[in-house]
This record gives C-alpha cells, sequence and structure tokens, in this order.
C-alpha cells in the first residue's frame, strides 16, 4: 500500500493539475470513481490510485489492469495528497485530444478512435472525408470564452448525453483537461473530442465550410428555439456565463435562438441552456430520421 505522501509520485502526479504539465506529457488528472471508470473503460489509465474503501468499485480497477493500466491501492492522506477532491479514487489518464484542434475533431468525431481503440495523445492524421467512420459531424457545441470549470463539465456532460458529435472551446476559456472540469463532466470528457481552439470568428468559418448551419443561442435572439427549424446538421454557440455571446459572434452566425421564459427568472444557467438547445436539435434530427 502506498502510503508516503511526500514521494516523489506523489509531486509527479499533481503537477497534472497545471495546464502546462498537462500539454508536456499528454496526460490528465482524473478525480472521482465515475471520471476514473469512464477514463479505464476507454482504456486510457496509465496509473489508478484507490484507497481501501473505493474497492467498492472493483470494475474500475478490473478495467485499466485489463487495458494495460496499473492499479495501486493507497492510503486516504495519499489519495487526498493527489487530490483532495479524489473521493478516495484518483487517476493519470492519456489525453485522449491531446494535440487535437479543429481540424482533427472534425475528421474524427466519434470517440477516441474510429476502430474502438484508444488514441496514443499524439494529434492523428486526419483521415478523408468528414468523419473517420464516413458519416458526417451533425451536432456540434461551441462556447465562447466559458469560463467556470463546473458549468464546463456540465456542459460536456450535456452534449454527449444529446449525442453530440464535437464540443469546442474558444480560446481564454477554461481548459477543459483541467481536472475539475473532467470531474464535472462524469466522464464524458472521454467519450466525444473535446478541444480549444482559435476565437469564434475563426471558428464559424470552418464549422459552415463543414456543412453545418452556426445558430447562436442568445436571450434576444430573433427566434424561439421552438421554431428554429433544427433538423439540419448544427453548430451551436453558447456565451460566456456573464456576458454572453459577443457582438461579432452574433453577427457571424447563421441565426440568433432565444430560449422562450415563460416564468419570471431573468435567464437560464448556460450549462441548463446548452442542455435545452442541443437536445431540441437531437430531437429534430430523430424526427426527420424517422418520418
Amino acid at each position: 500500500m502506498l502510503t508516503n505522501t511526500a514521494s516523489d509520485r506523489v509531486a509527479r502526479v499533481r503537477r497534472l493539475a497545471r495546464a502546462s504539465a498537462r500539454r508536456q506529457f499528454g496526460q490528465l488528472l482524473v478525480e472521482g470513481p465515475q471520471a476514473c471508470r469512464e477514463a479505464a473503460l476507454e482504456g486510457l489509465v496509465v496509473d489508478l490510485y484507490a484507497t481501501a474503501d473505493a474497492a467498492a468499485h472493483p470494475e474500475v480497477a478490473a478495467a485499466a489492469l485489463d487495458r494495460g493500466g496499473y492499479f495501486h491501492e493507497a492510503s486516504p492522506e495519499y489519495v487526498r495528497a493527489i487530490s483532495p477532491d479524489s473521493q478516495g479514487m484518483a487517476a493519470v489518464a492519456r489525453d485522449p485530444w491531446a494535440g487535437w484542434g479543429l481540424a482533427e475533431a472534425l475528421a474524427a468525431p466519434h470517440g477516441p478512435a474510429a476502430d474502438g481503440q484508444t488514441t496514443s495523445g499524439a494529434a492523428p492524421a486526419i483521415p478523408p472525408g468528414p468523419a473517420a467512420d464516413g458519416r458526417a459531424v451533425a451536432l456540434v457545441a461551441v462556447f465562447e470564452q466559458i469560463q467556470d470549470p463546473g458549468n464546463a463539465g456540465a456542459a460536456i456532460r450535456s452534449a454527449d448525453a444529446a449525442g453530440a458529435d464535437l464540443v469546442v472551446f474558444t480560446d481564454q476559456s477554461v481548459d477543459p483537461a483541467a481536472p475539475k472540469v473532467v470531474r464535472a463532466s462524469a466522464g464524458s470528457y472521454f467519450h466525444l473530442p473535446v478541444v480549444r481552439a482559435g476565437t469564434a470568428g475563426q471558428l464559424i468559418p470552418a464549422l459552415k465550410a463543414a456543412g453545418l448551419r452556426v445558430l447562436a443561442a442568445d436571450r434576444g435572439g430573433s427566434v424561439p428555439l421552438s421554431r428554429a427549424g433544427l433538423d439540419q446538421p448544427t453548430a451551436w454557440l453558447f456565451g460566456n456565463e456573464a456576458r454572453g455571446l459577443s457582438a461579432a459572434t452574433l453577427a457571424a452566425s447563421d441565426l440568433t435562438v432565444r430560449i422562450e421564459i415563460y416564468g419570471r427568472a431573468e435567464s437560464l444557467n448556460l450549462a441548463m441552456a446548452a442542455t435545452l438547445c442541443l437536445y431540441a436539435s437531437a430531437a429534430a434530427r430523430r424526427a426527420g430520421r424517422a418520418s
């Protein structure tokens, strides 16, 4: 059992809380049983650390070991030294999206690799066509300068649940690979490409060139969500928690869309607004295929 909280190993793991170390090594610090489970199931765990109490999740250790990772039983103090937010379990995992930009994500949107194998953390070669499996990207969520890690993680989780192909954070957003974001995503970070790439002004032309209709969610939008016509491949733009989308971003979108407020609330939380918009798109697309 690992007990020395002052060890070099603890120091090496803890440095992954810093963005510079994550970029240098292409690895993440993953906190909590749920996020660790998803990383392990994707074959991304390098080292898993868990207390005896966390042995209530034996499937996580089994998944890590089955896919080439290492399991280390550790004292509660040791795991807390790695991360005070670990809930008895933490891991070092390969970042499946390390080195990816928008072009790579648009080319391979359906998980760490189209053949079911995990990535090595290096930027992939872009395969021909709109996606590695031949399916075009149909639903993308773009967040302009999102700042709160909890909001960011919840937004990734909602995008995953709605069946989105890709999540993009613009420059000056929180790092989506930060431990708090990955934990708040409940492991959804490992399910679909999540990248930080450029400004909205740089991204919008590329999204349109990929055949996506670009919709901006804004409380002053010209069209209500219920009448937005969401049966086409769509990229949704969501703004900063306090400021919303910039005027330039709103102007560059194909359409501004507002979510109807039926009660007295001034607005919706960013992650909740994203959930409603993405699910509306997902439902419209599925209804169109069924008809």
